[in-house]
C-alpha cells in the first residue's frame, strides 16, 4: 500500500495557535495520519503522511480552519512505508527562526523562479546561488555553482549575509521554500534587490526537471525516515545513525567506523562508554523484537 507525503506552507496571520494545535492533532489522529506541523502567528508549515483519502481530508481541514484557498508551496510524493512516527503539530514563533517576522503584504514583493527557468539562472556568472540550509544538508546535495554559507542553524544567516554583495543578483533555494521566504525578507529589508528563490525548493524541482538536464548533484536531505530523497522524490540511500542523528551514506557504511545501530564515521570517535552502552542496549532489544516478530509470522 502506497503512503501519500504532502509538503505544504502558507505566509499568512494565524490566531488562536493552542486551539488550533488541539483540534489538529485530534483530527489528524482520527484518521491515522502522521507527521510535523508548526503553527505560528506569521503562518503554517507542515509535512503529513498517511492514506490518500485521509490525506486530502486533512488538508481540506487545514484549509477550512485557517481560510486558506491556495496554499504559497505545495508538494507531493509516495512512499512506501509511513515516514513519520506520529502527528506533531507544533506551536512556535515563527515558521523558521531569524528574528524577524514575515507578513502577507511582504511575502508579495518576493521573486519566484519556476524550476524549468531555475537551471539558466544560476549558470549566469553574475548570479551568487545560495543553498540556505545546514552544512550538513548541502554534504549530502546540492545544485551546482551553489555556495554552503556553513552555518548550523537558520539565526546564523543574517551574518553571513553581511558578507554578500548587495549589487549582484542572489538566487537561493531551500528544501521546500519556507526557508527562502524567511532570507529574502531579511535581504529586502537590508536593501537587497535583485533577490530569486526557486520556487517551492528542492522538492518542486526535483519532482518537476528531469535528471538528464538536473543540475542538482546528490540527493535531498529531508526530516523524515526517508532521510533523503532523489528526482521524482524517490527515497535515496542515506540511513540515520542511531548515535549521532546524522546522515550515514552507502560509502560511509562500508567503514570500520560504521556500527549498525551504534556509531558511525562521524561519531565513532566521540562516542562514550557510557553512550555505547546504552546503544548496545537498544540494539539487543531492538533485534530480539524482530526475532520475536519472526517468530509469531512464523506460527
Amino acid at each position: 500500500m502506497k503512503i501519500n507525503v504532502i509538503g505544504f506552507y502558507k505566509i499568512k496571520k494565524i490566531n488562536k495557535l493552542k486551539k488550533h494545535q488541539n483540534l489538529l492533532k485530534k483530527f489528524f489522529s482520527k484518521r491515522f495520519v502522521k507527521g510535523i506541523v508548526i503553527i505560528t502567528p506569521e503562518g503554517i508549515n507542515g509535512t503529513i503522511a498517511g492514506k490518500k483519502k485521509n490525506i486530502n481530508e486533512c488538508i481540506d481541514y487545514i484549509k477550512k480552519k485557517f481560510c486558506i484557498k491556495k496554499f504559497d508551496s505545495k508538494s507531493s510524493s509516495k512512499v512506501e512505508y509511513q515516514p513519520f512516527n506520529k502527528p506533531k503539530i507544533k506551536i512556535k514563533k515563527e515558521v523558521i527562526p531569524i528574528g524577524l517576522k514575515l507578513t502577507t503584504l511582504e511575502k508579495e514583493k518576493h521573486k519566484y523562479i519556476e524550476p524549468k527557468n531555475w537551471n539558466k539562472l544560476i549558470k549566469n556568472k553574475d548570479v551568487t546561488v545560495i543553498d540556505v540550509r545546514k552544512t550538513m544538508e548541502f554534504k549530502l546535495g546540492t545544485f551546482k555553482y551553489a555556495i554552503d554559507p556553513g552555518i548550523k542553524n537558520f539565526r546564523q544567516f543574517p551574518s553571513f549575509f553581511k558578507k554578500l554583495n548587495k549589487n549582484k543578483k542572489i538566487a537561493m533555494f531551500c528544501t521546500g521554500g519556507i526557508r527562502c521566504e524567511k532570507a529574502a525578507n531579511f535581504l529586502q529589508k537590508k536593501g537587497f534587490d535583485e533577490v530569486y528563490q526557486l520556487k517551492g525548493g528542492i522538492i518542486n524541482y526535483l519532482n518537476t526537471i528531469k535528471q538528464n538536464t538536473s543540475l542538482w548533484r546528490g540527493e535531498c536531505f529531508v526530516f523524515d525516515k526517508r532521510v533523503s530523497v532523489k528526482h521524482k522524490l524517490v527515497p535515496g540511500k542515506y540511513i540515520i545513525c542511531s548515535a549521532c542523528r546524522m546522515p550515514v551514506s552507502p560509502k560511509d557504511k562500508k567503514s570500520k567506523k560504521y556500527v549498525e545501530d551504534i556509531s558511525c564515521p562521524n561519531c565513532y570517535d566521540r562516542l562514550t562508554k557510557k553512550k555505547e552502552r546504552k546503544l548496545l542496549i537498544r540494539k539487543q532489544q531492538k533485534d530480539w523484537l524482530k526475532k520475536q516478530s519472526k517468530i509469531n509470522e512464523n506460527k
